[in-house]
């Protein structure tokens, strides 16, 4: 068992905090120090209780899913002998209510294009098949019941 944290750091300042009017802006902090600005997304708290120059959930949530489908696509096709120059996801993630009413993200398409070069090219097929392993084998996606789907682009 391998256990994964995460610190959030936040602080009321002098605002009121009781009226609602106080700033969602935080701090992620990760192992090794990586420090990240959060905060809730501007669509759904206003500015200036919330900044757009900062990573929200949601959006870090969409970012996990496709990180990780990309971590798992990398090493399944250097196990094949596919040489992978760059990888480019355009992920997006929609938010909608559950059977309960419930605000969620509902779904997260990954958009992935890769580039390749070698000697060892995929075929479409082999490619098709790497996303579908991908994603099988993605802790992230298995962890979620969020639909994912993967719609890769014309490679690069």
């Amino acid at each position: 068992m391998t256990t994964h944290t995460a610190e959030v750091l936040w602080s009321r300042s002098q605002h009121a905090f009781i009226d609602g009017r106080y700033s969602r802006k935080h701090v992620l902090r990760f192992d090794g120090g990586v420090e990240v600005p959060g905060s809730a997304s501007p669509g759904v708290v206003p500015l200036p209780y919330s900044a757009e120059d900062a990573v929200d959930p949601e959006e870090a949530f969409v970012a996990s899913l496709s990180s990780c489908h990309m971590l798992w696509f990398l090493s399944l096709a250097a196990s094949r002998g596919f040489v992978v120059d760059e990888y480019h996801d355009m992920a997006e993630g929609v938010m909608a209510k559950n059977a309960q009413g419930k605000l969620m993200v509902s779904l997260v398409t990954l958009r992935p294009a890769v580039k390749f070069s070698g000697d060892t090219l995929p075929s479409a097929a082999d490619l098709a098949q790497l996303h579908h392993e991908a994603h099988a084998e993605c802790f992230i996606a298995n962890s979620v019941k969020t639909e994912v789907r993967c719609e890769p682009r014309s490679s690069m």
